[in-house]
């Protein structure tokens, strides 16, 4: 699923392909983006801010969450779409190539100027360039609910999805359900750090060390399996800041406390 990693190299992989290019087709398929047409402005780069996508180009900027199951794809430009049509979202075309937006949830078109009111309220960014560890921390750390959901909080730091913050936990040796303010929240984010730095250049995510399929987890969806160290069971059960806002939690039951 996208998680801070995967948006990283997604907007590699755009800002490699349309920066520096004049826009030739420009096609949002929303209702309240659809006449929306920046033909003719050059792009000027892609950025990814936590787990959102900012594309500028002219004096705007594409906004795009990925949510679950978003993905941008790139094809040279009169190359059959490897994905259904009807999923298309947005499609922002140059001379040479098409990036197309599939099954993307959020999508907003804002003047570049005003791209703090979409992720303005984001905490460090774990893969910006101005990552800051300790305001990570302060903000982790003066957080009471369950560390798992004030992980998860992207106003605390921004970049972590369900995975990660099961694999973190794990690592660390932390109960999911252990308040924020009880746990080392400067290890912890320096852990979170390492980890999706490890993973951000890697196409395949390994939070084990060893990628072949199956193996790649410590604890995530590994609910009734045996503890990769102890051997205990892993359990699962749900959190999150709100009924609608839960997350499947996987844990080991001898090895976090």
């Amino acid at each position: 699923m996208p998680e801070g990693d995967t948006v990283f190299r997604t907007a590699r992989r755009l800002h490699a392909a349309l920066a520096g290019q004049e826009v030739t087709r420009f096609d949002l398929r929303i209702p309240q983006h659809a006449t929306a047409d920046l033909t003719g402005e050059i792009v000027h780069g892609v950025t990814p801010r936590g787990k959102h996508l900012l594309m500028r180009i002219g004096v705007y900027t594409l906004h795009s969450h990925l949510k679950m199951e978003g993905r941008w794809l790139v094809f040279r430009r009169g190359e059959p779409w490897r994905a259904p049509a009807f999923q298309a979202r947005a499609i922002v075309g140059t001379s040479r190539v098409d990036a197309v937006g599939f099954e993307i949830a959020m999508i907003d078109l804002v003047p570049t100027a005003e791209e703090d009111r979409l992720v303005g309220h984001l905490g460090p960014d774990l893969l910006g360039p101005d990552w800051d560890a300790v305001e990570a921390a302060r903000r982790l750390a003066a957080d009471p609910r369950p560390v798992h959901v004030a992980l998860l909080d992207q106003r605390n730091l921004a970049g972590l999805g369900n995975e990660y913050a099961n694999e973190l936990l794990f690592v660390r040796g932390i109960l999911p359900t252990r308040p924020a303010t009880q746990v080392d929240a400067a290890g912890l984010v320096d852990t979170a750090a390492r980890m999706i730095r490890a993973s951000r250049d890697r196409d395949a995510r390994t939070f084990t060390g060893d990628t072949r399929p199956g193996r790649q987890n410590w604890v995530y969806r590994r609910e009734r399996k045996p503890c990769r160290r102890c051997g205990t069971l892993i359990r699962r059960t749900d959190l999150g800041a709100s009924a609608t806002s839960e997350r499947i939690v996987f844990w080991c039951p001898a090895c976090q406390t």
